[in-house]
């Protein structure tokens, strides 16, 4: 049994977390700041939120700016010349470049084998207008001790998305096995961030009632010499799906949809359950509304 002691000390640390979690997610250029999604195709299209006209083919994409129109890539300017192509990509699946043009910053990346272009202004409304996300209050019984069993080989597993028409494709290296509420588990893991690390997507019976319906993520790092992993499930996390139509997230494998309640970690956005809290942007449209009455 933790003593008081240890449950404030697991507390502050989440709090720390928690906080440090929510400046990035606000980040100016972070997917709060996502304006817009477009798909590119072959047929050189202007698209909104974004200089010049696009267009790919066999996995490059070319760029034509008009006079007067620059985008920046690390900060060397990428102006073409006399109506020249910018020519970018190929470009990794899941991966993708930053360019910016005046206060945007255009992502071009390239998801389900196809080529998207996400304007991200820092005034978008709705980062403007973010208040946070709720979650429960931490607690120490839903940070669980696991086990990783590698696959005999790494093992390609695809998976939905948040939008119709792609797939995902992860290599899963292993599951990780475990107990929680009295009942032994099992969530196949994805490759984390970090080498050595790793990720799972799932969802469990509070999605869809206090949690996001289509997926959350948690963070599980590096399995020690014998398979063991912390499972803390205080720090499972939205995904961008969660506040936005316009991201692409990969849905949980089939196997990763656990029918007990993890009461733990991020809950549904306000953006998402209809509670948010009016943003500045909206207080004034309603004042204007009201004295219009």
């Amino acid at each position: 049994m933790p003593t008081h002691t240890e449950n404030a000390s697991f507390t502050d640390a989440w709090k720390e977390w928690h906080a440090a979690h929510e400046r990035h997610r606000a980040d100016p250029h972070g997917f709060l700041a996502v304006t817009h999604l477009h798909w590119l195709g072959g047929s050189a299209t202007r698209l909104e939120g974004a200089p010049g006209t696009w267009s790919v083919d066999n996995d490059v994409v070319r760029v034509v700016l008009e006079p007067g129109e620059t985008l920046q890539r690390e900060g060397q300017e990428l102006n073409g010349e006399d109506g020249a192509s910018l020519v970018l990509g190929p470009i990794a699946e899941r991966g993708g470049i930053n360019l910016r043009s005046g206060d945007s910053v255009i992502e071009l990346a390239k998801r389900g084998g196809e080529y998207i272009v996400r304007p991200r202004h820092p005034r978008n409304a709705l980062l403007a207008d973010y208040t946070g996300t709720p979650a429960y209050q931490p607690d120490p019984s839903y940070a669980v001790t696991g086990t990783f069993v590698p696959f005999p080989e790494p093992r390609p597993t695809t998976v939905g998305a948040a939008v119709e028409g792609i797939q995902h494709v992860y290599e899963a290296p292993g599951e990780i096995r475990f107990s929680l509420a009295g009942e032994d588990l099992t969530l196949t893991a994805f490759n984390g961030h970090a080498p050595g690390t790793l990720s799972v997507l799932f969802t469990d019976a509070t999605s869809g009632k206090t949690t996001y319906a289509a997926n959350r993520s948690l963070a599980v790092g590096q399995p020690g010499p014998d398979g063991t992993v912390l499972l803390d499930f205080n720090r499972a996390v939205n995904l961008p799906c969660a506040y936005t139509d316009l991201a692409t997230c990969p849905l949980p494998p089939a196997e990763n949809r656990l029918a007990v309640a993890i009461e733990a970690g991020e809950q549904t956005p306000f953006e998402r359950s209809g509670t948010r809290e009016l943003g500045a942007s909206e207080l004034q449209g309603a004042s204007e509304l009201q004295g219009a009455k």
